[in-house]
């Protein structure tokens, strides 16, 4: 049989052998990639239209991001924080610089910005607003997606990231989505931050109605009140700018950052802030062997050069604009709904049709990879780096699944 001779089935199976099933991978072994293309263990194809979450905006092996990373692999690697390494400072520096900020806080996991986040809020909230010993809470929103630490699951919507993880972190208050006046009206005297997606991701790429993010920045500053934006998906270009904020010309306190930060080769993250803010933080108080090694460093400056030059970000806006236009045609002939900004997208399935599981693996059966949220919905996240012809292979091969 033809099967017997692929070795997808076989690296299929030890993976569920041997690994802890807290996924349910499409049936895909990946051994080789390059910009929007991945090629399996047997030598087939793909088009890439997730980009690890947006951990791949610039594509798979970019150059100029290999060659930072082989240049520092034969140099330097670590040397934990306890010393100063020579990539350090231009990271931080220019980071600091396209995010508008004093100061940047290196971490490596997104989680890990979310977990800083909250406990500078705290500690400012408690040195510097003033809030009583123990009482600071922070306002978050139904249908987040901060990561999966036990703190950030405690404040999860999701039962399945939340379910039987307890005993539960307090502190926190969640109100709905997109609904200015339940976010203020939860804002109390012990109220430190209010931390939002701009776009929620996990959700379903579902973006908040217009004014939304103009009210919490308004409302913030009005109740001395930190804005925390997570633009660990959203931010870094995928949606057409540096940061999805800056669609209706909002500044946060606070941005927390990941995913691309990386380039898809080393886990980097990063919180931005003033001095304000993060000059809170001392000695002893938070830290990370990890956090801003030269490797991790020299990979996420190139990132960042990248991103100022605005091709990434022109690149999302006019090719997303493409893409939208592609789907939205599809709206009334399977898809129901199409949400999102830039070259991000959630498609909302007819259910009658089928699920969103069904649609990624048919759509897989073509050639393209997706990943599927919510039942009936799945998510379109290509690397910034995907061409026209290719967005227009991507949308031509999800309209021929929804024709059946």
């Amino acid at each position: 049989m033809i099967e017997d001779k692929l070795r997808t089935p076989g690296a299929v199976r030890d993976a569920e052998r041997w690994t802890a099933h807290n996924y349910h991978p499409l049936p895909v072994v990946i051994s080789s990639a390059e910009g929007a293309w991945l090629t399996d263990v047997d030598g087939r194809r793909y088009l890439d239209c997730l980009a690890g979450y947006s951990a791949l905006n610039f594509g798979h092996r970019h150059p100029e991001l290999i060659r930072a990373a082989h240049e520092q692999l034969d140099r330097l690697t670590l040397t934990s924080r306890a010393f100063i390494h020579d990539q350090f400072a231009d990271f931080c520096r220019e980071l600091a610089q396209l995010c508008g900020k004093d100061l940047v806080l290196p971490m490596n996991t997104g989680a890990e910005a979310v977990e800083t986040g909250i406990k500078v809020a705290r500690k400012w909230g408690y040195q510097v607003k003033g809030v009583a010993p123990g009482q600071a809470n922070i306002v978050v929103a139904e249908g987040n997606f901060h990561g999966r630490t036990t703190t950030i699951v405690s404040f999860s919507t999701d039962e399945d990231a939340r379910a039987d993880f307890g005993p539960y972190t307090p502190g926190f208050t969640v109100v709905p989505y997109g609904d200015l006046d339940a976010l203020t009206a939860a804002i109390d005297e012990n109220t430190v931050a209010v931390l939002l997606e701009p776009i929620q991701g996990e959700q379903g790429v579902v973006v908040p109605p217009e004014g939304y993010l103009p009210g919490v920045r308004r409302v913030c500053t009005e109740r001395n009140v930190l804005f925390i934006a997570d633009e660990i998906q959203s931010g870094l270009g995928r949606t057409g700018a540096t940061f999805a904020c800056e669609h209706e010309g909002v500044v946060p306190d606070m941005y927390l950052l990941g995913k691309a930060l990386g380039g898809g080769i080393v886990p980097v993250s990063a919180v931005a802030a003033d001095a304000a803010v993060l000059g809170v933080l001392k000695p002893g108080q938070h830290g990370s062997t990890f956090g801003g090694n030269p490797l991790a460093c020299a990979v996420a400056t190139e990132v960042v050069r990248l991103l100022a030059t605005g091709e990434f970000q022109r690149r999302s806006a006019e090719l997303g604009a493409r893409l939208h236009a592609g789907l939205q045609a599809l709206v009334g002939k399977g898809l129901l709904a199409v949400r999102g900004r830039g070259l991000w997208a959630g498609l909302d399935i007819d259910p009658a049709l089928m699920s969103g599981r069904e649609a990624c693996e048919r759509l897989m059966e073509r050639g393209v990879l997706a990943k599927d949220t919510h039942g009936s919905t799945i998510r379109l996240a290509p690397p910034l780096v995907i061409t026209e012809e290719e967005i227009d292979h991507a949308v031509a091969q999800l309209a021929a699944v929804l024709a059946g």
